[in-house]
């Protein structure tokens, strides 16, 4: 026994459990946020519960409770969400097992899911156009509706570009009036073109309901689909979540915008914190003397990485957005004045303060690799006849260059996850439009943006109904461990790209 002790035997399994259980822990959390996050795009089948007291309820089988009652210990109590969020004032209903009759499932109850108030839950009882009520008609009445009404939303948008690309065409003001005055008449008539049709719905205690196409974003029968129509509807939803813009704050549509948004402020950060931490590693490496000034900054470089993330946030704030901001305000864009430009929060102090965070752990990771490559390869060079900066750019960095992409890979990992000081320097609610559209200058870095890390928080923390929001908490988890994954590997794949192309240099 003391000989396998101190053999270091018993050290080796403790590190490979050690390893096991942190690796399940993490698949574990996975699965579970992956589990809850995309059931919520399955389309769950209606039921409609009879109680013993007369009354009729349709909706979703959320959850079911176990407690302590009076007749028995363990009692069961069934959490529903019934929708009509409008009509009932809430999404979800608990009720006793014991006060259930009966319960069935009628094929000719649909959801509708709706731009405003959520989801609807009942049945059809005409249109106003005189389709039969049949599941394949109604599909095709709402396919049909959506693209007559997305088709003039696009006219409309391209009209209003056009609005808003005036002031910077360069016609004289009388010119630019005019055709001012002709793009609004244009929006006005095609305002007027849009012409709705109208489903009229009943509820479960009987109270009709009408609805106009253009609040319609789709319908479907859940207990008429078969296996296949659900799958192919779970992809449908699960589509239209990244792809589409959030409403009813927040809670519905889509996270498109945050996603853009989360993947362009990386992609600005890692522009902005390569160059500045590489540069200031292969100084502090490479030319400084290793001198008391030189550990000092090192130790300083080291401990930034441990600063919390708000105090960042208060530093962006206050030199990037005032003291920067107001000053480009001052210069050039005075003529906008009180009304800030660069002087608020926007993208590129979000890209500026993110790297600021990120730029010690670039730094060390450059570090580590420029010492990892033995000097007899430097004098070489230098007993060849090349200088100092050529040997620097052409077999110095290329050998560290996998230890500098292990640098971005870090600071990706960090800075697609942080909130806290997104929320002082750019990161908003619900942006309006995104920073990247097709105006001059085409990338706006002045604009606000949405986040993946912040949509979450404001969705699980802020929402109004937390219990109805919680499946997007969930999804937007899961599609931001995506993102970051997917941002990792690809840096990853570049940086065993860049090993192989330079391992004959290490030999």
């Amino acid at each position: 026994m003391k000989h396998w002790i101190k053999s270091g035997s018993p050290w080796i399994w403790l590190t490979a459990g050690s390893v096991s259980i942190s690796m399940i822990a993490v698949l574990g959390i996975l699965l579970l946020i992956g589990w809850k996050g995309l059931s919520y795009f399955w389309p769950t089948a209606l039921q409609e519960w009879h109680t013993t007291d007369g009354q009729v309820i349709v909706g979703q089988l959320y959850d079911v409770e176990k407690f302590h009652g009076k007749s028995s210990e363990n009692q069961e109590r069934l959490i529903i969400k019934v929708g009509n969020r409008d009509i009932n004032g809430f999404d979800f209903i608990n009720i006793n097992q014991d006060k259930i009759q009966s319960v069935t499932k009628p094929k000719d109850l649909v959801v509708v899911d709706r731009l405003q108030h959520g989801k609807y839950f009942g049945t059809i009882i005409e249109t106003s156009n005189g389709l039969e009520l049949n599941r394949q008609q109604v599909e095709a009445w709402v396919r049909s509706e959506k693209a007559k009404i997305d088709l003039l939303e696009q006219e409309q948008y391209k009209l209003y570009r056009q609005l808003d690309a005036l002031p910077s065409s360069g016609l004289p003001s009388n010119k630019r009036k005019q055709q001012e005055s002709a793009l609004n008449e244009q929006v006005k008539t095609m305002s007027t073109q849009l012409s709705y049709s109208y489903l009229t719905l009943k509820d479960s205690q009987g109270k009709s309901y009408k609805l106009s196409s253009d609040n319609v974003v789709d319908i479907w029968f859940p207990n008429a689909m078969s296996l296949q129509e659900k799958i192919g509807h779970w992809f449908d939803e699960l589509y239209d979540f990244v792809s589409d813009s959030p409403r009813e704050a927040n809670s519905e549509g889509g996270v498109f915008p945050a996603i853009f948004g989360t993947i362009l402020l990386v992609l600005l950060m890692s522009v902005i914190v390569m160059p500045l931490g590489v540069i200031a590693a292969i100084y502090l490496h490479e030319y400084a003397k290793p001198n008391m000034l030189t550990r000092l900054v090192r130790i300083a470089v080291i401990n930034l990485a441990g600063v919390p993330s708000i105090v960042y946030g208060v530093f962006g704030l206050g030199f990037f957005v005032y003291v920067v901001g107001g000053t480009l305000d001052q210069l050039f864009y005075s003529n906008e004045l009180p009304t800030p430009t660069f002087g608020t929060p926007g993208l590129l102090w979000s890209a500026l303060t993110l790297a600021i965070l990120t730029l010690p752990v670039v730094i060390v990771a450059t570090e580590e690799g420029l010492s990892r490559i033995p000097n007899s390869v430097r004098h070489g060079s230098l007993a060849l006849g090349a200088t100092q900066f050529e040997t620097l750019w052409k077999i110095v960095l290329p050998m560290a260059s996998p230890a500098i992409m292990t640098g971005l890979i870090l600071a990706v990992a960090r800075a697609a996850g942080e909130v806290a000081p997104l929320m002082l320097v750019g990161v908003v609610k619900l942006a309006p439009s995104l920073p990247v559209d097709s105006v001059a200058p085409y990338l706006h870095l002045d604009r606000k943006f949405m986040h993946l890390g912040y949509h979450i928080y404001d969705v699980g923390f802020q929402s109004p109904n937390v219990e109805a929001a919680r499946p997007i908490v969930y999804a937007t988890a899961f599609l931001l461990v995506t993102v970051i994954i997917g941002l990792n590997l690809t840096a990853i794949a570049i940086r065993n790209n860049l090993r192989e192309k330079y391992r004959t240099l290490e030999l």
